[in-house]
């Protein structure tokens, strides 16, 4: 290719190329081209969960960053715009049902794309624990209580997972509508609270944050791992490669889309969370309903009522989101043999991959189940599979950050973007899985490191079998 092609329309000669070798999606089972372009969005946004960050996550990156909270969310926001630019680029060529693994099997050996897949459906599956963790002791903080009865917990989280699992069965298109009202509501009122707090101190700049008073580096680095995992999901569109109408268009605008829009509003919250509790004199990092003491601060109650209303709904729009990706995940990797045959049939009726559905959506319930069988208070299931998520959605960040300029290099495209920019995303989500790992969580959290390590020998076994088999097969 001339290098005096200009570097678009290399990128559209390269796209035009890849649609010709595309295998269609048709060939997954799943209804093809129904979702709109907002509809598509939904998907990311709903993974996201934009409204547990302001509810859950804000005051435990508070806790740790204080009055460089919003700093923590600039910097997590830069970091995961690399990293979509990256995604954003393999969805300009690729469309199917198994995002990140999809985009890492083109280019990377057969067992660093199978570490790609296996982390990325434990990722959506342990943010759908967190999320139903989440929701569980939200829902007993709305109803005046300091924690859900085990039982009550497991009752809850059982009846979301299920309605989750029979709405994700149904239809796709309704899961995704439904996705897309619940989060647009509850994110107009979270940000109508956000300007009033704001009026109500007189839009001036706050100075405290801005020198960021009282900030250390190592509350800002610990702070800035925890927002990161606000963002993690952002790329869930990509799943939906076989539903989306005009793929390689809307799902790449999703993607980069969905990173602003969570950059802008948890940094806006951030900021405003801050402010609204030094002004009243309270403790961010300690509160667990913080949007509702606000509204209660400002005179509002019935709106903190209604932002409650949202949360709740909105954390089962989550659960509905991480368990619809999940299953995409787990339908292409028993396409490609990392997973049984029996994950590759969909619904005759209804085009959805119902037996993946039921089962990603059962192993999301089940350590939620037992954790609150224990007595664990849904804010530690929050953060523990939260946690447990984000290395799975570090290494597959990390997986593609690496293929996407080798493959590109491949193809004759060469740019010295497609080496930067994939560089810096890699060394974000490396400096990420240290700051993570170094130095040693305590307690439950200096476990998860080894959980994920033995989920992906786990895999990887599997993987050997299944090689093994077929060589077998093949011999015979």
């Amino acid at each position: 290719m001339p290098s005096s092609t200009k570097f678009g329309e290399r990128d559209d000669c390269l796209r035009a190329s890849f649609e010709e070798r595309q295998v269609s999606p048709k060939d997954y089972g799943l209804r093809r081209e129904t979702l709109s372009p907002l509809e598509t969005l939904a998907q990311s946004v709903s993974t996201i969960a934009p409204t547990a960050t302001p509810a859950a996550t804000i005051p435990l990156v508070a806790a740790l960053a204080g009055n460089g909270t919003w700093l923590a969310y600039v910097l997590a926001t830069f970091a995961i715009l690399l990293v979509a630019w990256c995604v954003g680029r393999f969805a300009r060529y690729s469309a199917s049902p198994g995002s990140l693994y999809r985009y890492a099997s083109m280019i990377l050996p057969p067992w660093l794309s199978s570490i790609a897949a296996w982390s990325l459906l434990l990722a959506y599956i342990g943010t759908g624990s967190s999320v139903i963790g989440g929701l569980y002791q939200y829902a007993a903080t709305f109803a005046g209580q300091s924690g859900a009865h085990p039982v009550q917990a497991m009752l809850i989280s059982s009846a979301v997972t299920g309605a989750s699992i029979w709405i994700a069965w149904r239809d796709v298109k309704i899961s995704a509508r439904l996705m897309l009202w619940i989060e647009a509501s509850s994110v107009f009122m979270i940000l109508t609270l956000v300007v009033l707090v704001l009026v109500r101190h007189g839009f001036h700049i706050d100075r405290e944050q801005l020198r960021l008073r009282g900030m250390t580096g190592s509350g800002l680095r610990l702070g800035l791992i925890l927002a990161l995992f606000s963002f993690v999901g952002f790329e869930s569109a990509t799943t939906m490669g076989a539903e989306a109408r005009d793929p390689l268009k809307t799902i790449p605008r999703a993607v980069v889309q969905s990173s602003v829009l969570g950059g802008v509003f948890f940094t806006l919250c951030a900021y405003a969370e801050v402010l609204g509790f030094r002004a009243a004199g309270l403790e961010l990092g300690t509160s667990q309903a913080p949007l509702h003491v606000l509204a209660l601060q400002g005179g509002l109650a019935l709106l903190g009522h209604l932002i409650d209303v949202g949360i709740l709904i909105s954390l089962s729009a989550g659960t509905l989101a991480c368990i619809t990706a999940a299953a995409r995940v787990l339908l292409l990797m028993a396409h490609n043999g990392l997973a049984h045959d029996s994950f590759r049939a969909t619904h005759v009726r209804h085009d959805t991959p119902h037996r993946a559905i039921v089962i990603t959506g059962a192993a999301a319930l089940l350590p939620v189940i037992i954790l609150a069988a224990r007595g664990n208070n849904g804010l530690d299931v929050y953060g523990w599979m939260g946690s447990l998520a984000t290395y799975g959605f570090i290494v597959a960040y990390g997986l593609v950050s690496i293929a996407l300029p080798r493959y590109l290099r491949e193809q004759g495209f060469i740019h010295p973007l497609t080496k930067i920019i994939p560089a810096f995303a890699f060394i974000a989500m490396l400096l990420a899985l240290a700051g993570n790992l170094y130095p040693v969580p305590e307690g439950p959290y200096g476990k998860l490191p080894y959980i994920y390590l033995g989920y992906l020998a786990t895999g990887m076994f599997w993987l050997y079998l299944r090689a093994n088999k077929s060589a077998q097969t093949s011999e015979t």
